[in-house]
């Protein structure tokens, strides 16, 4: 008897381990046949051969050697396509992925066709099916651009009426930081003659009355999208994920950012996490305002459970400068509507001992904390906060984040090296909004926006972003802004800022990785990371400069296993 168990027991054991070995055999890949950038060093280096087994990679080097190592292993030729690490997303608002995918597409050209009012209105009015309504109850488009519309001004609430009256209207500025709504929409949310502007935020009004005009900015808009944008049903929310997450994947990330998360953004990606449907991994920065009830929670983690954490801390201190709310010490030359000669934008909070005791509450919890500041006055409000708070509390092994910096000085970017800050840079700028740039704030300024090349050589540990959704989540075309700077018309916005595309690269990978506390597992292809990788059509270090635009991710891989791939026609 004491045999029959003895070989019971043996039997049990040798099966499941046979079956350990053969699903691992089933979840080894061989890549080969194409150039592998492994993203390491600082030049460029390029391996014949890798093995991805189970969620990490296995082998990194000659292909004889891992078909010798790795006999069984399935074979993936690239058939001359170029393999990478997956993309991190250094800065962006993944929980809007799904509206900017799924609501009206009103950006302008080349994205969408949204280049005047007339335009904007007939493409809501194509959008408003009973179908798309009921998603969210709202009528709702991302991205339109006053700078770009030949209109040259902000629709407004009579203008989104000639969609409908019927149904509220709230469409979104390509900054993020303002919306418009029509009067059903300013019902709604009960804005009338009676609003008083909030703290950081203001409700633009017709002419000398007090009755809004439909546009809201920053803090009179920013609180309301989510709510309004969000799904109103279960079946609605699966559109909204899938949706969100497709375009992600379609883009070649493996893991994105939500980088300013409020209470209804962060339960979306709750939702997602705790039923197992996020593919990629997913880092949330919350809101300050609500920093207590969320970064006490179990999210808040170095690792991921269900591809979802919580890793820090979101600051907003001024607005957009394309839509001329980021906080200057010099005023515009072109102010907005209505603004008085002078206008210089506004803090998002002008109270420097407020931002103090937030800096200094993320300080003494050990909270990374990104902060957006666009505006040179902005800046100096967060370098002077942030030095009476590390004079006390110090800043060893922390990565605190400047979240774009367009009009950020040199002698700001010296206080940021001396405070360790991590410069994430909007280089997308250029291209979009360059010519805008130069006009508002002048030339020479204007060829100073996101100054990568000038951050890189004063030693600062740089990234590069898209913040989508306030443009499409293409990191190939921030790869090509990065390195060319080229503007809508035409012209170089400050040519002495070009990066390489290996250092944009970088910027996408090990250096995003760094900026998460990442970077052992994630950002290079290297023996014992994870098996995030993306394929390429084309390898952005051999291809024209002008050419980087237009490559396409073919596939992309999330811990050994495809989770998006391209049609080949």
């Amino acid at each position: 008897m004491k045999q029959l168990l003895t070989f019971l027991l043996l039997a049990i054991l040798f099966s499941s381990c046979t079956n350990h070995s053969n699903k691992l055999l089933e979840s080894q890949f061989l890549y080969f046949g194409g150039d592998i950038i492994t993203m390491s060093g600082d030049e460029p280096t390029y391996a014949e051969a890798i093995v991805t087994s189970g969620d990490s990679i296995a082998f990194v080097g000659p292909l004889s050697e891992a078909k010798k190592r790795f006999p069984s292993s399935k074979k993936n030729n690239l058939n001359g396509k170029t393999l990478l690490p997956g993309f991190i997303d250094a800065h962006a608002h993944f929980a809007g992925f799904p509206s900017q995918s799924i609501g009206a597409q009103i950006l302008p050209p080349p994205d969408a066709g949204a280049n005047n009012i007339e335009s904007l209105i007939q493409i809501l009015k194509d959008w408003s099916t009973p179908e798309n309504i009921k998603l969210t109850g709202w009528i709702f488009g991302m991205g339109f651009d006053d700078s770009v519309l030949e209109d040259k001004r902000f629709p407004t609430k009579s203008d989104l009426d000639k969609v409908s009256t019927e149904y509220p209207i709230m469409i979104v500025h390509i900054s993020g930081h303002f919306c418009v709504v029509n009067s059903k929409g300013l019902e709604l949310l009960n804005i009338n003659s009676e609003t008083p502007n909030p703290e950081g935020g203001i409700i633009r009004r017709i002419g000398d009355t007090q009755e809004p005009n439909g546009v809201l900015e920053e803090l009179a808009a920013i609180p309301y999208m989510p709510a309004v944008l969000g799904p109103k049903s279960e079946e609605a929310l699966k559109v909204f994920l899938t949706a969100g997450q497709n375009m992600a994947l379609s883009y070649g990330y493996t893991t994105v950012q939500e980088g300013r998360a409020m209470k209804n953004s962060h339960l979306f990606l709750e939702h997602a996490a705790n039923t197992d449907f996020l593919k990629l991994d997913v880092v949330s920065y919350i809101d300050y305002s609500i920093s207590d009830s969320l970064l006490t929670s179990d999210w808040y983690s170095s690792s991921y459970k269900n591809h979802y954490r919580i890793a820090g801390v979101k600051l907003t201190l001024d607005g957009s400068p394309q839509g001329r709310t980021a906080w200057r010490t010099k005023p515009y030359l072109v102010p907005p509507k209505g603004a008085k000669k002078g206008y210089l934008g506004y803090p998002a909070i002008p109270s420097d001992e407020e931002v103090e005791k937030i800096y200094e509450k993320a300080f003494q919890n050990n909270w990374q904390i990104h902060t957006h500041a666009n505006g040179d006055a902005a800046m100096d409000q967060m370098i002077r906060s942030l030095k009476k708070v590390t004079d006390t509390y110090g800043n060893k092994g922390r990565r605190d984040v400047l979240i774009h910096g367009q009009y950020v000085r040199e002698d700001q970017l010296d206080d940021f090296k001396d405070l360790n800050i991590i410069a994430s840079l909007f280089p997308l700028h250029t291209f979009y909004w360059g010519d805008w740039h130069k006009e508002i704030i002048g030339d020479s300024l204007g060829n100073k926006i996101s100054p990568t090349r000038t951050a890189l050589n004063k030693g600062l540990k740089i990234t590069i972003h898209t913040d989508a959704p306030v443009a499409l989540p293409n990191l190939m075309r921030v790869i090509w802004t990065a390195t060319n700077r080229v503007s809508r018309s035409g012209k170089i916005i400050g040519e002495k800022e070009r990066l390489t595309p290996y250092e944009a690269l970088k910027c996408i990978t090990e250096w995003s990785a760094y900026q998460h506390f990442e970077e052992d597992r994630k950002g290079t292809i290297e023996v014992g990371k994870l098996a995030d990788l993306v394929i390429l059509n084309e390898n952005p270090l051999k291809s024209e400069l002008d050419d980087i635009k237009d490559i396409l991710v073919m596939e992309t891989i999330k811990e050994g296993v495809t989770v998006y791939k391209k049609e080949e026609f």
